[in-house]
């Protein structure tokens, strides 16, 4: 496998743009791959649809529609305890069935979370790439990594990335969607970082 410098741009004209200079300072078109990124859930790696067999926001969905489930359950007995004069045992078995049903559907909904929401695995808040146009390729050296970058970003891209892989013929081949990718720290907020980092302050305060 290869180092690969890959980064996101907005436009197919764009693109073509970074083909063509890339192509200029020296890199062969068999080294560069441009292909566009659908949005996260729409890879279409599952048969009825999407790249999760479940949603990172719905790990924690079973414990809560347990916990609903026993307490609305509870709840629903006793109410239905007050329609058993009238009614019978019956009424108070209905309403334990009705209060767990409820009960399950709002516990699991509550503990459902979006991407993005603190969890303690950091799951939701692992970085993630937007759609787009992704121009990626193929380097040797350091040396090589930066004069991409300094291509990619001279024409707008964003979310400049570095992963291994192999790219041939125009392929990435082995591109994997649904790892986390690994952003490039511009020069200037590396900066600001690491002053910030010499001065004690810390992410929160900046």
């Amino acid at each position: 496998m290869a180092h690969i410098i890959a980064g996101r741009l907005q436009l197919q004209d764009q693109v073509q743009q970074a083909i063509h200079q890339l192509v200029a300072i020296g890199f062969s078109e068999n080294e560069i791959s441009s292909f566009y990124l659908n949005p996260p859930g729409q890879h279409d790696m599952y048969k009825l649809g999407g790249d999760r067999d479940e949603s990172p926001g719905s790990t924690e969905a079973g414990t809560g529609a347990v916990g609903g489930a026993t307490a609305g359950g509870a709840i629903g007995a006793a109410v239905g305890a007050i329609g058993i004069p009238v009614a019978g045992p019956v009424s108070a078995a209905l309403g334990a069935l009705v209060g767990a049903h409820v009960g399950s559907l709002i516990g699991g909904l509550s503990q459902m979370k979006e991407k993005g929401e603190v969890e303690d695995d950091a799951e939701n808040a692992a970085a993630v790439r937007h759609s787009g146009m992704m121009v990626a390729v193929s380097v040797s050296g350091p040396e090589r990594a930066d004069e991409v970058v300094a291509v990619l970003r001279g024409l707008g891209a964003d979310q400049i990335e570095t992963g291994e892989g192999t790219i041939t013929a125009g392929n990435w081949h082995d591109f994997d969607p649904l790892q986390p990718p690994k952003f490039l720290v511009p020069a200037e907020q590396a900066t600001v970082e690491q002053q910030a980092v010499e001065q004690g302050v810390t992410g929160r305060e900046l």
